[in-house]
């Protein structure tokens, strides 16, 4: 039997234009009668088809993030990273003030087949966003077999017919390179992440390409790799970059290799950006604390989760949807460091 929206307000015990309110996301419905009412649709697996196109800004009740544990970037402790939290938050506050609840499902990279079919029945209902950083396009492929209505964030492949929503890594590195070019660089460096995935991939191309508009390229002597998420300065050598033949600036893959190695020089007693400048990518609230604070690229959390949340509704509620990749542009934010 196809439920209709006075199923829903006579099930959960409310008016139809209660019913209506909710799922146009307007106001004049309690937190409690919205979280009701989307219980029952979920309970349900209830998808309006209007024909009334003028009015289609659905909310979800009940969303699923499903993070997968790896080697990578996204390992056991990544709620602990300022990136990360910021991600999640963002996108916990945006469903709750539509009445629903984020769910947080953690799996282990090697059990995901798994994983995955323990969670394909529950996850169906009501939608997912896979925090996809490390995952392989592979992996993005296996996810999307088993699971219903899927957004992959943080990450990008353009190859696979998917809901992806990510930053423009490439347009982040691209304007993070020319700003250094029109601050008067010339001679620099790059930290890369040993941990290659499609982000860096992408910063990486765009800061190449960047450079080459002057016929300028990173010496191979200052180029060099670090881990992607360690804070603590022990362990960088800082002399081995300053030295001999230093470079008199450098881009950081992201902005925990950035504040490792400001870190790192303040230990040293080298001047920033006297003597080294140093710029960033993410635009983590740590970069602000530091001295001097942290030249980055600024990435629009808030506008992701936003818009992942959109696509995400699109599939539930638009029997029409076809699948959407969305680059988030970003910007450089210019402060003390270079």
């Amino acid at each position: 039997m196809t439920m209709k929206m006075d199923d829903i307000a006579r099930i959960a015990n409310v008016s139809r234009s209660a019913v209506s309110l909710a799922l146009n996301g307007k106001e004049g419905v309690s937190k409690e009668t919205r979280a009701k009412i989307f219980k029952v649709i979920d309970e349900y697996n209830y998808k309006p088809l209007r024909k009334n196109r003028r009015n289609t800004n659905h909310e979800l009740a009940n969303v699923n993030l499903l993070a997968i544990k790896s080697s990578g970037l996204v390992g056991k402790n990544y709620r602990s990273l300022p990136f990360f939290d910021s991600l999640i938050s963002a996108l916990s506050e945006r469903i709750s003030n539509a009445g629903g609840a984020l769910q947080i499902t953690t799996v282990d990279i090697n059990t995901l087949s798994q994983s995955l079919s323990d969670l394909s029945e529950k996850a169906g209902s009501t939608g997912t966003i896979v925090l996809a950083t490390d995952l392989t396009a592979d992996q993005i492929q296996l996810i999307q077999g088993q699971l219903t209505n899927v957004v992959f964030i943080d990450t990008y492949y353009h190859n696979i017919k998917a809901d992806f929503v990510t930053m423009d890594n490439y347009q982040g590195a691209y304007d993070a390179g020319l700003f250094m070019l029109a601050q008067g660089y010339q001679k620099i460096g790059y930290v890369a992440s040993d941990k290659l995935v499609s982000n860096f991939r992408m910063r990486r191309q765009g800061f190449k390409d960047a450079l080459a508009t002057q016929n300028l390229a990173v010496d191979n002597r200052h180029f060099y790799t670090i881990s992607p998420t360690e804070l603590d300065p022990r362990g960088l050598n800082i002399h081995q970059i300053m030295d001999k033949d230093a470079p008199d600036a450098i881009f950081c893959e992201d902005d925990y290799i950035a504040t490792r190695l400001i870190k790192s020089c303040l230990n040293a007693h080298i001047d920033i950006p006297k003597e080294l400048g140093i710029m960033g990518f993410d635009d983590i609230y740590e970069g602000t604390l530091l001295t001097p604070e942290l030249t980055t690229v600024h990435v629009p959390i808030q506008q992701i989760t936003d818009q992942a949340i959109r696509q995400l509704s699109g599939q539930v509620f638009n029997q029409n949807w076809e699948p959407q990749k969305t680059l988030i542009a970003t910007r450089v934010v210019a402060r003390k460091s270079l």
